[in-house]
This record gives C-alpha cells, sequence and structure tokens, in this order.
C-alpha cells in the first residue's frame, strides 16, 4: 500500500478496481482557513462510507482530500470551484481563492491522474480487461432537514451512470453487474437500481474510457443517502455493511463477463 497526502492506493492481482475519489474530507491548512463552509456543510456533499466499501476489491483509490479542495470527477478546468454555481449554490469561499492557492489544488490533481494512469497501465501488464467500480453517494433531501425525500420514481436507490460507456464492447459487463446488484437483499427488499436516471457519470469515467477505450470499463454507482441521515450524518452501520456485501456480491459476475471479452 502506498500512502499519499492525496490519496490511498492499493493494487493487488484481481481486474476489479474500486475507487472512491469523494470519500475524502481533509483540506490544506491555507485552504481551511479560506472556507467559509462549515465541515458539516461540506460532509454533506461528499460521500462518507465509500472508501470502507472499496474493500470489495483487492485494488483500491481512496480520495482523501475533500472535492471543496479539488474535486477529481470534473474536468480540470473547473475541478476547483470558484462561484456558488460550481457548487450546488453553495458558497464556499470567505473570499475569491487566489491563483496560487488554485494552482497548488491542480496540482493534486494531477497527481492524482497520473498515479492513476500509471496504476491502470501496471494492472494491464497482467490482465486484459478491466473493471473500475466508481461509487459514490447523492443527496435525497435537498430542501431541507426536515423536508420529505425527493421523489423515488426519480431517484432510484443506486443510479448506474454508463454514459460514457461503449455499450457495444461493454454492455456485458454492466448489464450482468446491474442485474447481480438488483437481486441484492438490502434489509428485506431488493434495491432499486437504474441506470442514468440521476446522473449519467462524471469526468473520471469518461478519462479512462477515452485513455482505455478497449480495455477498461468504469461503471459510476451512485448510493442515495438512505442508509444515513444526510443532513445530521447519523448513519446506519447496519446498512452500510449490507451495502458492502451487496458490492461485493457483483463481483464474481463482473470478472465472468470480462473473461468472456
Amino acid at each position: 500500500m502506498a500512502l499519499k497526502a492525496h490519496c490511498i492506493f492499493r493494487q493487488g492481482a484481481s481486474p476489479i478496481i474500486a475507487a472512491a475519489i469523494h470519500h475524502g474530507h481533509d483540506t490544506r491548512p491555507e485552504v481551511d482557513s479560506l472556507l467559509k463552509l462549515s465541515a458539516e456543510h461540506r460532509r454533506r456533499e461528499e460521500d462518507p462510507y465509500t472508501g470502507e466499501w472499496t474493500r470489495i476489491a483487492t485494488t483500491q483509490i481512496v480520495g482523501l482530500r475533500s472535492r471543496f479542495e479539488v474535486d477529481l470527477n470534473r474536468p480540470r478546468e473547473s475541478a476547483v470551484y470558484k462561484i456558488p454555481d460550481d457548487a450546488w449554490g453553495l458558497d464556499v469561499w470567505k473570499k475569491p481563492p487566489s491563483e496560487q492557492l488554485i494552482r497548488e489544488s491542480l496540482e493534486l490533481y494531477d497527481w492524482f491522474y497520473r498515479d492513476v494512469e500509471l496504476l491502470l497501465r501496471e494492472l494491464l501488464a497482467d490482465q486484459q480487461h478491466l473493471c473500475v467500480y466508481d461509487i459514490h453517494t447523492y443527496n435525497h433531501r435537498r430542501a431541507g432537514p426536515t423536508s420529505a425525500p425527493a421523489c423515488e420514481l426519480e431517484n432510484p436507490d443506486v443510479n448506474i451512470g454508463t454514459g460514457s460507456i461503449d455499450r457495444s464492447a461493454w454492455g456485458s459487463v454492466v448489464d450482468r453487474f446491474i442485474a447481480d446488484l438488483r437481486h441484492c437483499s438490502y434489509q428485506g427488499r431488493h434495491l432499486d437500481v437504474r441506470e442514468n436516471v440521476k446522473f449519467q457519470g462524471g469526468h473520471f469515467g469518461r478519462w479512462i474510457h477515452q485513455k482505455f477505450p478497449q480495455q477498461v470499463v468504469s461503471i459510476a454507482i451512485e448510493f442515495k443517502k438512505f442508509f444515513m441521515d444526510e443532513w445530521t450524518g447519523d448513519v446506519d452501520f447496519t446498512g452500510v455493511a449490507e451495502i458492502h456485501r451487496a458490492l461485493q456480491s457483483t463481483v464474481p459476475g463482473v470478472v465472468e463477463e470480462l473473461a468472456k471479452l
């Protein structure tokens, strides 16, 4: 395992890579002193517990820095939030970040993508095809802490983002993953798993598909925060464990489909 200030990389021998690039909450001191948002507000937009779910794979990528320092799932030019429209209307900064602060944050961004490319190339030396589980969470009570949950028709338990995936090449892998996840039980019911309802996937997956179009598929997996209170941070740890088991149960099928390609 190699621990770096911005990310944890752990390399194994399986064709499955589990990534939680929005897991992190840390910021550099110079960023922290300039942030207007409280730690609680920042955590609400981060992806808590996704780092734990990466343990389904022997190869793991876990972000340690907050997306409010640098968002690894956005294009480089928009990876540092500058105005409220970049961050769901939130007033992020006490004053606009300096060019130096932005430049140093983007150095972390560049470092991350260089390291991911190196990791994938090393894995491809032994594997013909790889699948990245790009794991995220999303809020569904944006109207406030006492508001009702958002409409379930437009907010599935799990949104699978496949907007940048070439289905003619990777359709069997994606379909097997979705089918196996739908069969999982969560607290006595099946998970509502749907494709491209809420999100179609972010920059991380698009970058992977551009770099390795024939060798690597990245599936964006967004869990609605039904396992926790997104406003207070209170969490159902039994639910977190059940999601882990559900993800783990999909790995054998995805490995099987990769081997058929």
